[in-house]
């Protein structure tokens, strides 16, 4: 649990460097704000159209009786929406990475020279950032499409893909997130991943974390910088080289 802790609480610091850099956190809100407004409008539509959807996938169901019928639809239609959030969140941290580069490049430099005094020199490139963002999307949609098959058990499915696509989630966003400062210190995807797995609950909390904050409204935006300093410090945290 402290672990836990550990990495919530890296996530936290990330909000205090609006108060060292204001202007340069400011600054990464603005590809944020882009790429939520428009994820945000496919989430309103998408909700809209949830009870018709519901009805339409389940009409074997309208023959039980009432109370199991709605019990089915509400359970479908949770998890249908909680897989959608957590298709938005991995899609939003993709995009705005991308959208994003340059702002984003600048924080992470600006953490690691305030926390070691010196940038990692091994750039990754765009190609492995791009992979990187197209991975993050590929896993987001798994991890979505996993969430909304659990959310067919019966009663429990809609808790059980909620807390499921969380978790996933937040492993996922530890995991692309702390990419950058990891590949900058010449340590490839696989060890990147082998380190995480050894700091697990670290990683977790900072990913479930970010996840929850992203779901709060328009919390994406105001987390997305934050994240990237939380993400910097994740990496310098389990970096055999910062030990």
């Amino acid at each position: 649990m402290n672990e836990v802790l550990h990495g919530a609480r890296l996530l936290l610091s990330g909000f205090g460097w609006f108060t060292r850099r204001p202007g340069l956190m400011f600054l990464g809100l603005l590809p944020a704000l882009i790429v939520s407004a428009g994820l945000s409008v496919a989430l309103v539509a998408l909700a809209t159209a949830l009870a018709p959807l519901t009805d339409a996938v389940t009409p074997f169901a309208d023959d039980w009786p009432a109370v199991w019928t709605i019990a089915l639809r509400v359970a479908l239609g949770v998890a249908v929406f909680a897989g959608a959030l957590l298709l938005a969140a991995t899609t939003f941290t993709a995009l705005t990475l991308i959208v994003g580069e340059p702002f984003y490049d600048r924080i992470w430099r600006s953490v690691e020279i305030a926390d070691s005094g010196v940038v990692p020199e091994q750039d990754p490139g765009w190609r492995a950032a791009f992979a990187d963002a197209t991975g993050l999307i590929v896993r987001g949609a798994l991890a979505a499409a996993l969430a909304f098959v659990l959310g067919f058990i019966p009663l429990i499915g809609g808790v059980v893909g909620t807390v499921t696509g969380v978790l996933l989630s937040g492993w996922i966003l530890a995991d692309e997130l702390s990419g950058r400062a990891l590949t900058a210190r010449g340590i490839d995807r696989r060890a990147r991943r082998r380190l995480l797995r050894a700091a697990r609950g670290r990683a977790l909390g900072f990913g479930i974390m970010t996840q929850l904050c992203f779901l709060i409204p328009l919390g994406a935006v105001f987390t997305m910088p934050a994240a990237v300093v939380g993400a910097t410090r994740l990496a310098a945290s389990v970096s055999p080289t910062e030990e």
